[in-house]
């Protein structure tokens, strides 16, 4: 799966050199030639859970949500191709029917039965996100609707994690730091769109949990895919 990310990411960068070498012939100066795009972004998404062990299902919205300032930094002198580099926060739910416990030293998982009354179970994050992104667009200093296709990478440092786990039995609820949560994520990103709607692709390149999580004696290798939308503000 990784490999065939990889590889379509990579040709979405391909293309966009290849467009900007196109435009090179004809480059001319615009009226403004400082002006600056896309510098302010808020995002909504939903979470899916790829490579689930056996028996994983998900349950309930998994949502991520995305807000922060990236720098933008053209490159060339239409500037509408160039570089972004940015920071900005997230937070992520991931429901599930996997039971976390925390079973000191170590933390146990498990799949939800029917005598657990499982109201909603998941995995909690908020992070330090640091987004850095290879951008083209069809912008000019004048005009405010146009296409753009942002691609690149985003690691995230995550400092709260947590799994949850509510029972309709309310004596049941369990709610911890999760220390198997792996602390820095990082993945490829893909931004394109028109105006005010723009989609929003994440792929996780490493997966949700580490530190040997299993389930039934297997590890636990779930990796996110986010799909959503992202705005960009001036």
């Amino acid at each position: 799966m990784q490999n065939y990310s990889f590889v379509f990411f990579l040709g979405c960068f391909l293309w966009l050199f290849n467009l900007q070498s196109q435009d090179s012939t004809s480059v001319t100066l615009n009226e403004d030639p400082k002006y600056l795009e896309d510098q302010f972004y808020a995002g909504l998404a939903y979470n899916v859970l790829l490579d689930k062990p056996r028996g994983v299902i998900q349950r309930n919205l998994s949502y991520g949500i995305q807000l922060g300032y990236i720098k933008d930094i053209p490159i060339n002198r239409k500037r509408n191709f160039g570089f972004g580099l940015g920071i900005g926060y997230g937070t992520n739910s991931y429901y599930s029917n996997i039971i976390a416990e925390n079973t000191q030293p170590n933390i146990s998982y498990r799949l939800a039965v029917e005598a657990d009354s499982l109201n909603r179970t998941k995995f909690e994050t908020h992070a330090i996100e640091f987004p850095f992104e290879l951008r083209w667009r069809t912008s000019n200093e004048v005009d405010y609707k146009f296409w753009r296709i942002y691609g690149g990478v985003k690691a995230a440092y995550i400092f709260s994690r947590k799994s949850k786990f509510i029972s309709e039995n309310t004596d049941n609820n369990l709610s911890f730091q999760n220390n198997d949560i792996s602390q820095w994520q990082y993945g490829l990103t893909l931004n394109f769109g028109y105006n005010t709607w723009n989609v929003h692709l994440y792929y996780s390149l490493n997966p949700l949990l580490e530190n040997g999580a299993s389930l039934d004696n297997g590890v636990i290798e779930i990796q996110p895919l986010r799909i959503g939308v992202i705005f960009y503000i001036l």
